[in-house]
């Protein structure tokens, strides 16, 4: 069995990164001992349909807009994911739906499942979590390691560690592959 756990999100959006942090964990964190690939979905908008469609399994990792108390978590099918008109609030989520719903209408369609957390603010632009889903971050990957054990998926935890804070961290401060404002390879050629 074919299975894509996709974070998606925008991590520039405060907590609306959640579900790429969640995806970065993982592939850190743990091994998986099926078929697994561990996608930041980021924005994938069309790109999700190859999902849908090539694997068996779907697990996207998100935010999840819902009149509920902030961290609350929701495991959702996508027949009820479709279901749910008050979900696509914004941009990230309009698309999640719309490939479900073209998807719906094809032959073949991945097992979809959303773990979505409700979030405190993703509306202002800071790359980082508030301390409520900081605290809560733990439930968002139990309830997508639960999913995962659910469907057959077998893993094991790594023995080394790396925190969400470092993972935040490499997100909010990624290393530039630039040296003196030029790629090493273009300073080489110049030199040639």
């Amino acid at each position: 069995m074919k299975t894509a756990i996709v974070g998606a999100g925008t991590v520039i959006y405060q907590d609306e990164g959640i579900g790429v942090y969640a995806a970065k964990y993982l592939e850190e964190n743990y091994t998986f001992l099926d078929d697994v690939t561990l996608v930041d979905g980021g924005v994938l908008g069309f790109q999700l349909m190859t999902y849908y469609q090539d694997y068996d399994k779907v697990l996207i990792l998100d935010t999840i807009t819902m009149n509920d108390e902030v961290g609350a978590i929701y495991n959702l099918p996508s027949e009820e994911l479709l279901g749910l008109g008050s979900y696509k609030q914004t941009a990230h989520e309009v698309e999640i739906i719309e490939m479900l719903e073209i998807c719906s209408l094809l032959e073949r369609m991945a097992d979809v499942n959303i773990i979505g957390i409700v979030p405190e603010d993703i509306e202002q632009v800071n790359v980082g979590l508030s301390e409520a889903m900081k605290s809560k971050f733990e439930h968002l990957i139990n309830a997508a390691l639960e999913e995962l054990q659910r469907s057959g998926i077998e893993y094991k935890r790594k023995s080394a560690t790396v925190t969400l804070e470092e993972i935040i961290e490499k997100y909010a401060n990624p290393q530039s592959e630039f040296k003196n404002g030029y790629p090493t390879s273009y300073q080489v050629q110049q030199q040639k």
